[in-house]
């Protein structure tokens, strides 16, 4: 099995529950995991066999363009779409971390994550 990894993708966006958040927005980090047989597209240096990485950050970044309450939302939307349109996928693995979250606190981030 073979891993594509397509990881620090970032967004500002305006996912959350706060007025503020779906006002003033905040910025995102977006890693994206994908276990798949490359090894044809590899032998025959052939793109048509293998997950374009540019699709796969228009993917993410369209899917975080759509405002949602809950970035566990956003994260299925990603997944979903990238598994509908790249077949060779067998399994993705996907974060959203939502940079400075307005938390009582001093927080880096807060994330989701799903893996299938």
């Amino acid at each position: 099995m073979n891993i594509i990894r397509v990881h620090g993708i970032r967004t500002y966006s305006y996912h959350g529950c706060l007025t503020e958040e779906t006002k003033i927005g905040g910025d995102f980090e977006i890693d994206v995991d994908l276990w798949c047989n490359f090894k044809p597209a590899a032998l025959g240096d052939d793109l048509t066999k293998t997950v374009n990485y540019v699709g796969i950050n228009e993917i993410v970044e369209e899917e975080m363009a759509i405002r949602a309450d809950l970035i566990e939302t956003v994260v299925y939307r990603i997944v979903n779409r990238i598994k509908k349109r790249y077949k060779i996928v067998e399994k993705v693995r996907t974060e959203i971390r939502k940079i400075n979250p307005p938390l009582d606190g001093d927080v880096k981030f807060v994330s989701v994550i799903v893996e299938e």
